[in-house]
């Protein structure tokens, strides 16, 4: 059975969600949310983190990494992650990116991280 932790790590306006530790970026891609700096940042980084393992999952040793961080008032998303061995950067970062910018993506993960605290 696959092991269910994730490493959540605060910093001052950041929030970083982690596979592993030390959290590395072999792949990076950002994005930028626009007026999204009062958004729950645990939830916009657990959605990226979980569109990008069902875009990446058959990515041999792919272990995500998502990192949300207020930039004045706006968020910035800085998604990839480690991936162990070597693998094709310029796709992985390219299908990142689409993700990133998916309109439809961005929509349902401003929709979840406004939703009230149950």
């Amino acid at each position: 059975m696959a092991c269910q932790r994730w490493h959540i790590l605060k910093e001052q306006g950041a929030l970083t969600l982690a596979r592993r530790l030390p959290a590395r970026f072999d792949v990076a891609v950002m994005a930028v949310i626009e007026g999204g700096a009062g958004l729950r940042k645990s939830r916009i980084a657990a959605q990226v983190r979980q569109d990008m393992w069902r875009s990446l999952q058959n990515l041999r040793g792919f272990a995500p990494v998502v990192r949300v961080a207020e930039r004045g008032g706006n968020l910035e998303i800085t998604a990839g992650g480690t991936v162990a061995g070597r693998f094709p950067k310029s796709e992985t970062e390219a299908c990142i990116r689409t993700l990133l910018e998916s309109e439809d993506h961005r929509a349902r993960w401003v929709r979840f991280a406004r939703e009230a605290r149950r």
